[in-house]
């Protein structure tokens, strides 16, 4: 059995790797693969539905269950379905099979977060950044490897295929001893996230936050070419250095991830970014325009894993439910953002579809104002 901690934590940033390529390999491949924006939202949105489903799962389970079983059983299902994506070329066919890496995507969200707060329970929200830097690594790596590799972009999902269950060979062996299970059930534990006015925000914003993410991966590519005349060459590089802004900030601005300092920075950074993706997605800016994906990418770059850990830090003791929990809006986001914009670019155009991305940075910062409100109102009565 294997039990050092680094390698566990090691293995599931990996995972986290693997869990971004899943995520942005459509939009980085769209061009080659001959989608149209339509069907990037529908294939993003089946993605989703699975991804949902497991994360729920997942998040349930974690906490009674052993958590790198349940990373074997993800990687599983990951890997297989990386070495069938487009090997038919129906498009029926690999929304089914996008539907299954939606499912082990979901898994690895569900359980990594968890894992590194009994690996790391001191430094929790530091550790669930860089995990979440590594999601941004994975899907800026993709997205640049497939810059060289252009039609023989299948080349990189065989390999990302055959690396995945090289990892579940790694969870077979790997062991963690399994903090105390909650007293209460899942039920009742369920019962008290949902009525909880904290979490039901918190979930809100993150369905909010997580849509215009997958939006603006999918899409950014197609916008570029299409409204703005970027090569595909030019184009992936944006992509790139937005996935950048967003892997940088999330270095960065989880060194001072404390409990107390979230909601606060959560907002200043919603603030930020709706001004850069108006800017982005409402203004043609030339060469600029690369400077401003990578400041678009900074100023969402932390926002998600700051929320996890706020609200793991204040439910500690069933921490991977609360995470799994909120989670559960990932999925959401993911539906229903891409799916409104592919309505809006197939009823009008793609210029008024992009416009929900900076709306919806908008709606996040004035979700995020009770929260503030809430922690604001504890620390005093503290």
């Amino acid at each position: 059995m294997i039990r050092s901690t680094k390698a566990i934590t090691g293995s599931c940033y990996l995972a986290m790797l693997f869990l971004g390529i899943g995520g942005a390999v459509v939009g980085a491949a769209a061009r080659n693969i001959g989608l149209t924006a339509s069907q990037i939202g529908l294939i993003l949105a089946v993605q989703n539905v699975g991804f949902g489903l497991a994360v729920w799962l997942a998040g349930a389970l974690s906490d009674t269950t052993s958590k790198t079983r349940l990373l074997l059983i993800g990687s599983l299902i990951l890997g297989f379905g990386f070495l069938a994506f487009y090997v038919s070329p129906s498009f029926a066919v690999n929304l089914g099979v996008m539907f299954f890496i939606g499912i082990g995507m979901g898994i690895f969200e569900g359980i990594t977060d968890a894992l590194l707060f009994d690996l790391h329970e001191a430094r929790a929200a530091y550790h669930i950044n860089i995990n979440h830097f590594f999601v941004t690594f994975g899907s800026a790596l993709i997205a640049f490897y497939l810059i060289f590799l252009e039609d023989q972009w299948r080349i990189a999902m065989v390999q990302a295929g055959v690396i995945i269950l090289l990892l579940a060979g790694f969870f077979a062996l790997a062991y963690v001893e399994q903090r105390g299970a909650p007293q209460e059930s899942y039920r009742t534990r369920l019962r008290a996230i949902t009525t909880s006015p904290l979490l039901t925000r918190l979930f809100v914003i993150s369905v909010v936050l997580v849509g215009a993410d997958v939006g603006a991966m999918g899409i950014m590519t197609t916008y570029l070419v299409e409204l703005r005349g970027f090569t595909q060459f030019g184009s992936k590089l944006a992509l790139v250095l937005f996935l950048a802004g967003v892997a940088a900030g999330r270095l960065v601005i989880g060194r001072f991830a404390e409990t107390a300092r979230i909601p606060r920075m959560v907002i200043t950074l919603f603030a930020l970014a709706a001004v850069a993706f108006t800017v982005f997605f409402g203004l043609n800016l030339g060469k600029l325009t690369y400077a401003v994906a990578f400041l678009a990418g900074l100023t969402m770059s932390a926002m998600l894993p700051l929320i996890l850990a706020y609200a793991g830090a204040r439910y500690r003791d069933m921490a991977g439910t609360v995470m799994g929990a909120i989670k559960v809006a990932f999925p959401i986001g993911g539906v229903i953002t891409p799916f409104l914009m592919s309505i809006l670019a197939g009823a009008f155009s793609l210029q008024v579809a992009v416009l929900i991305l900076p709306l919806s940075m908008a709606v996040g910062f004035a979700l995020m104002f009770p929260v503030v409100g809430t922690y604001k109102a504890a620390a005093a009565q503290a």
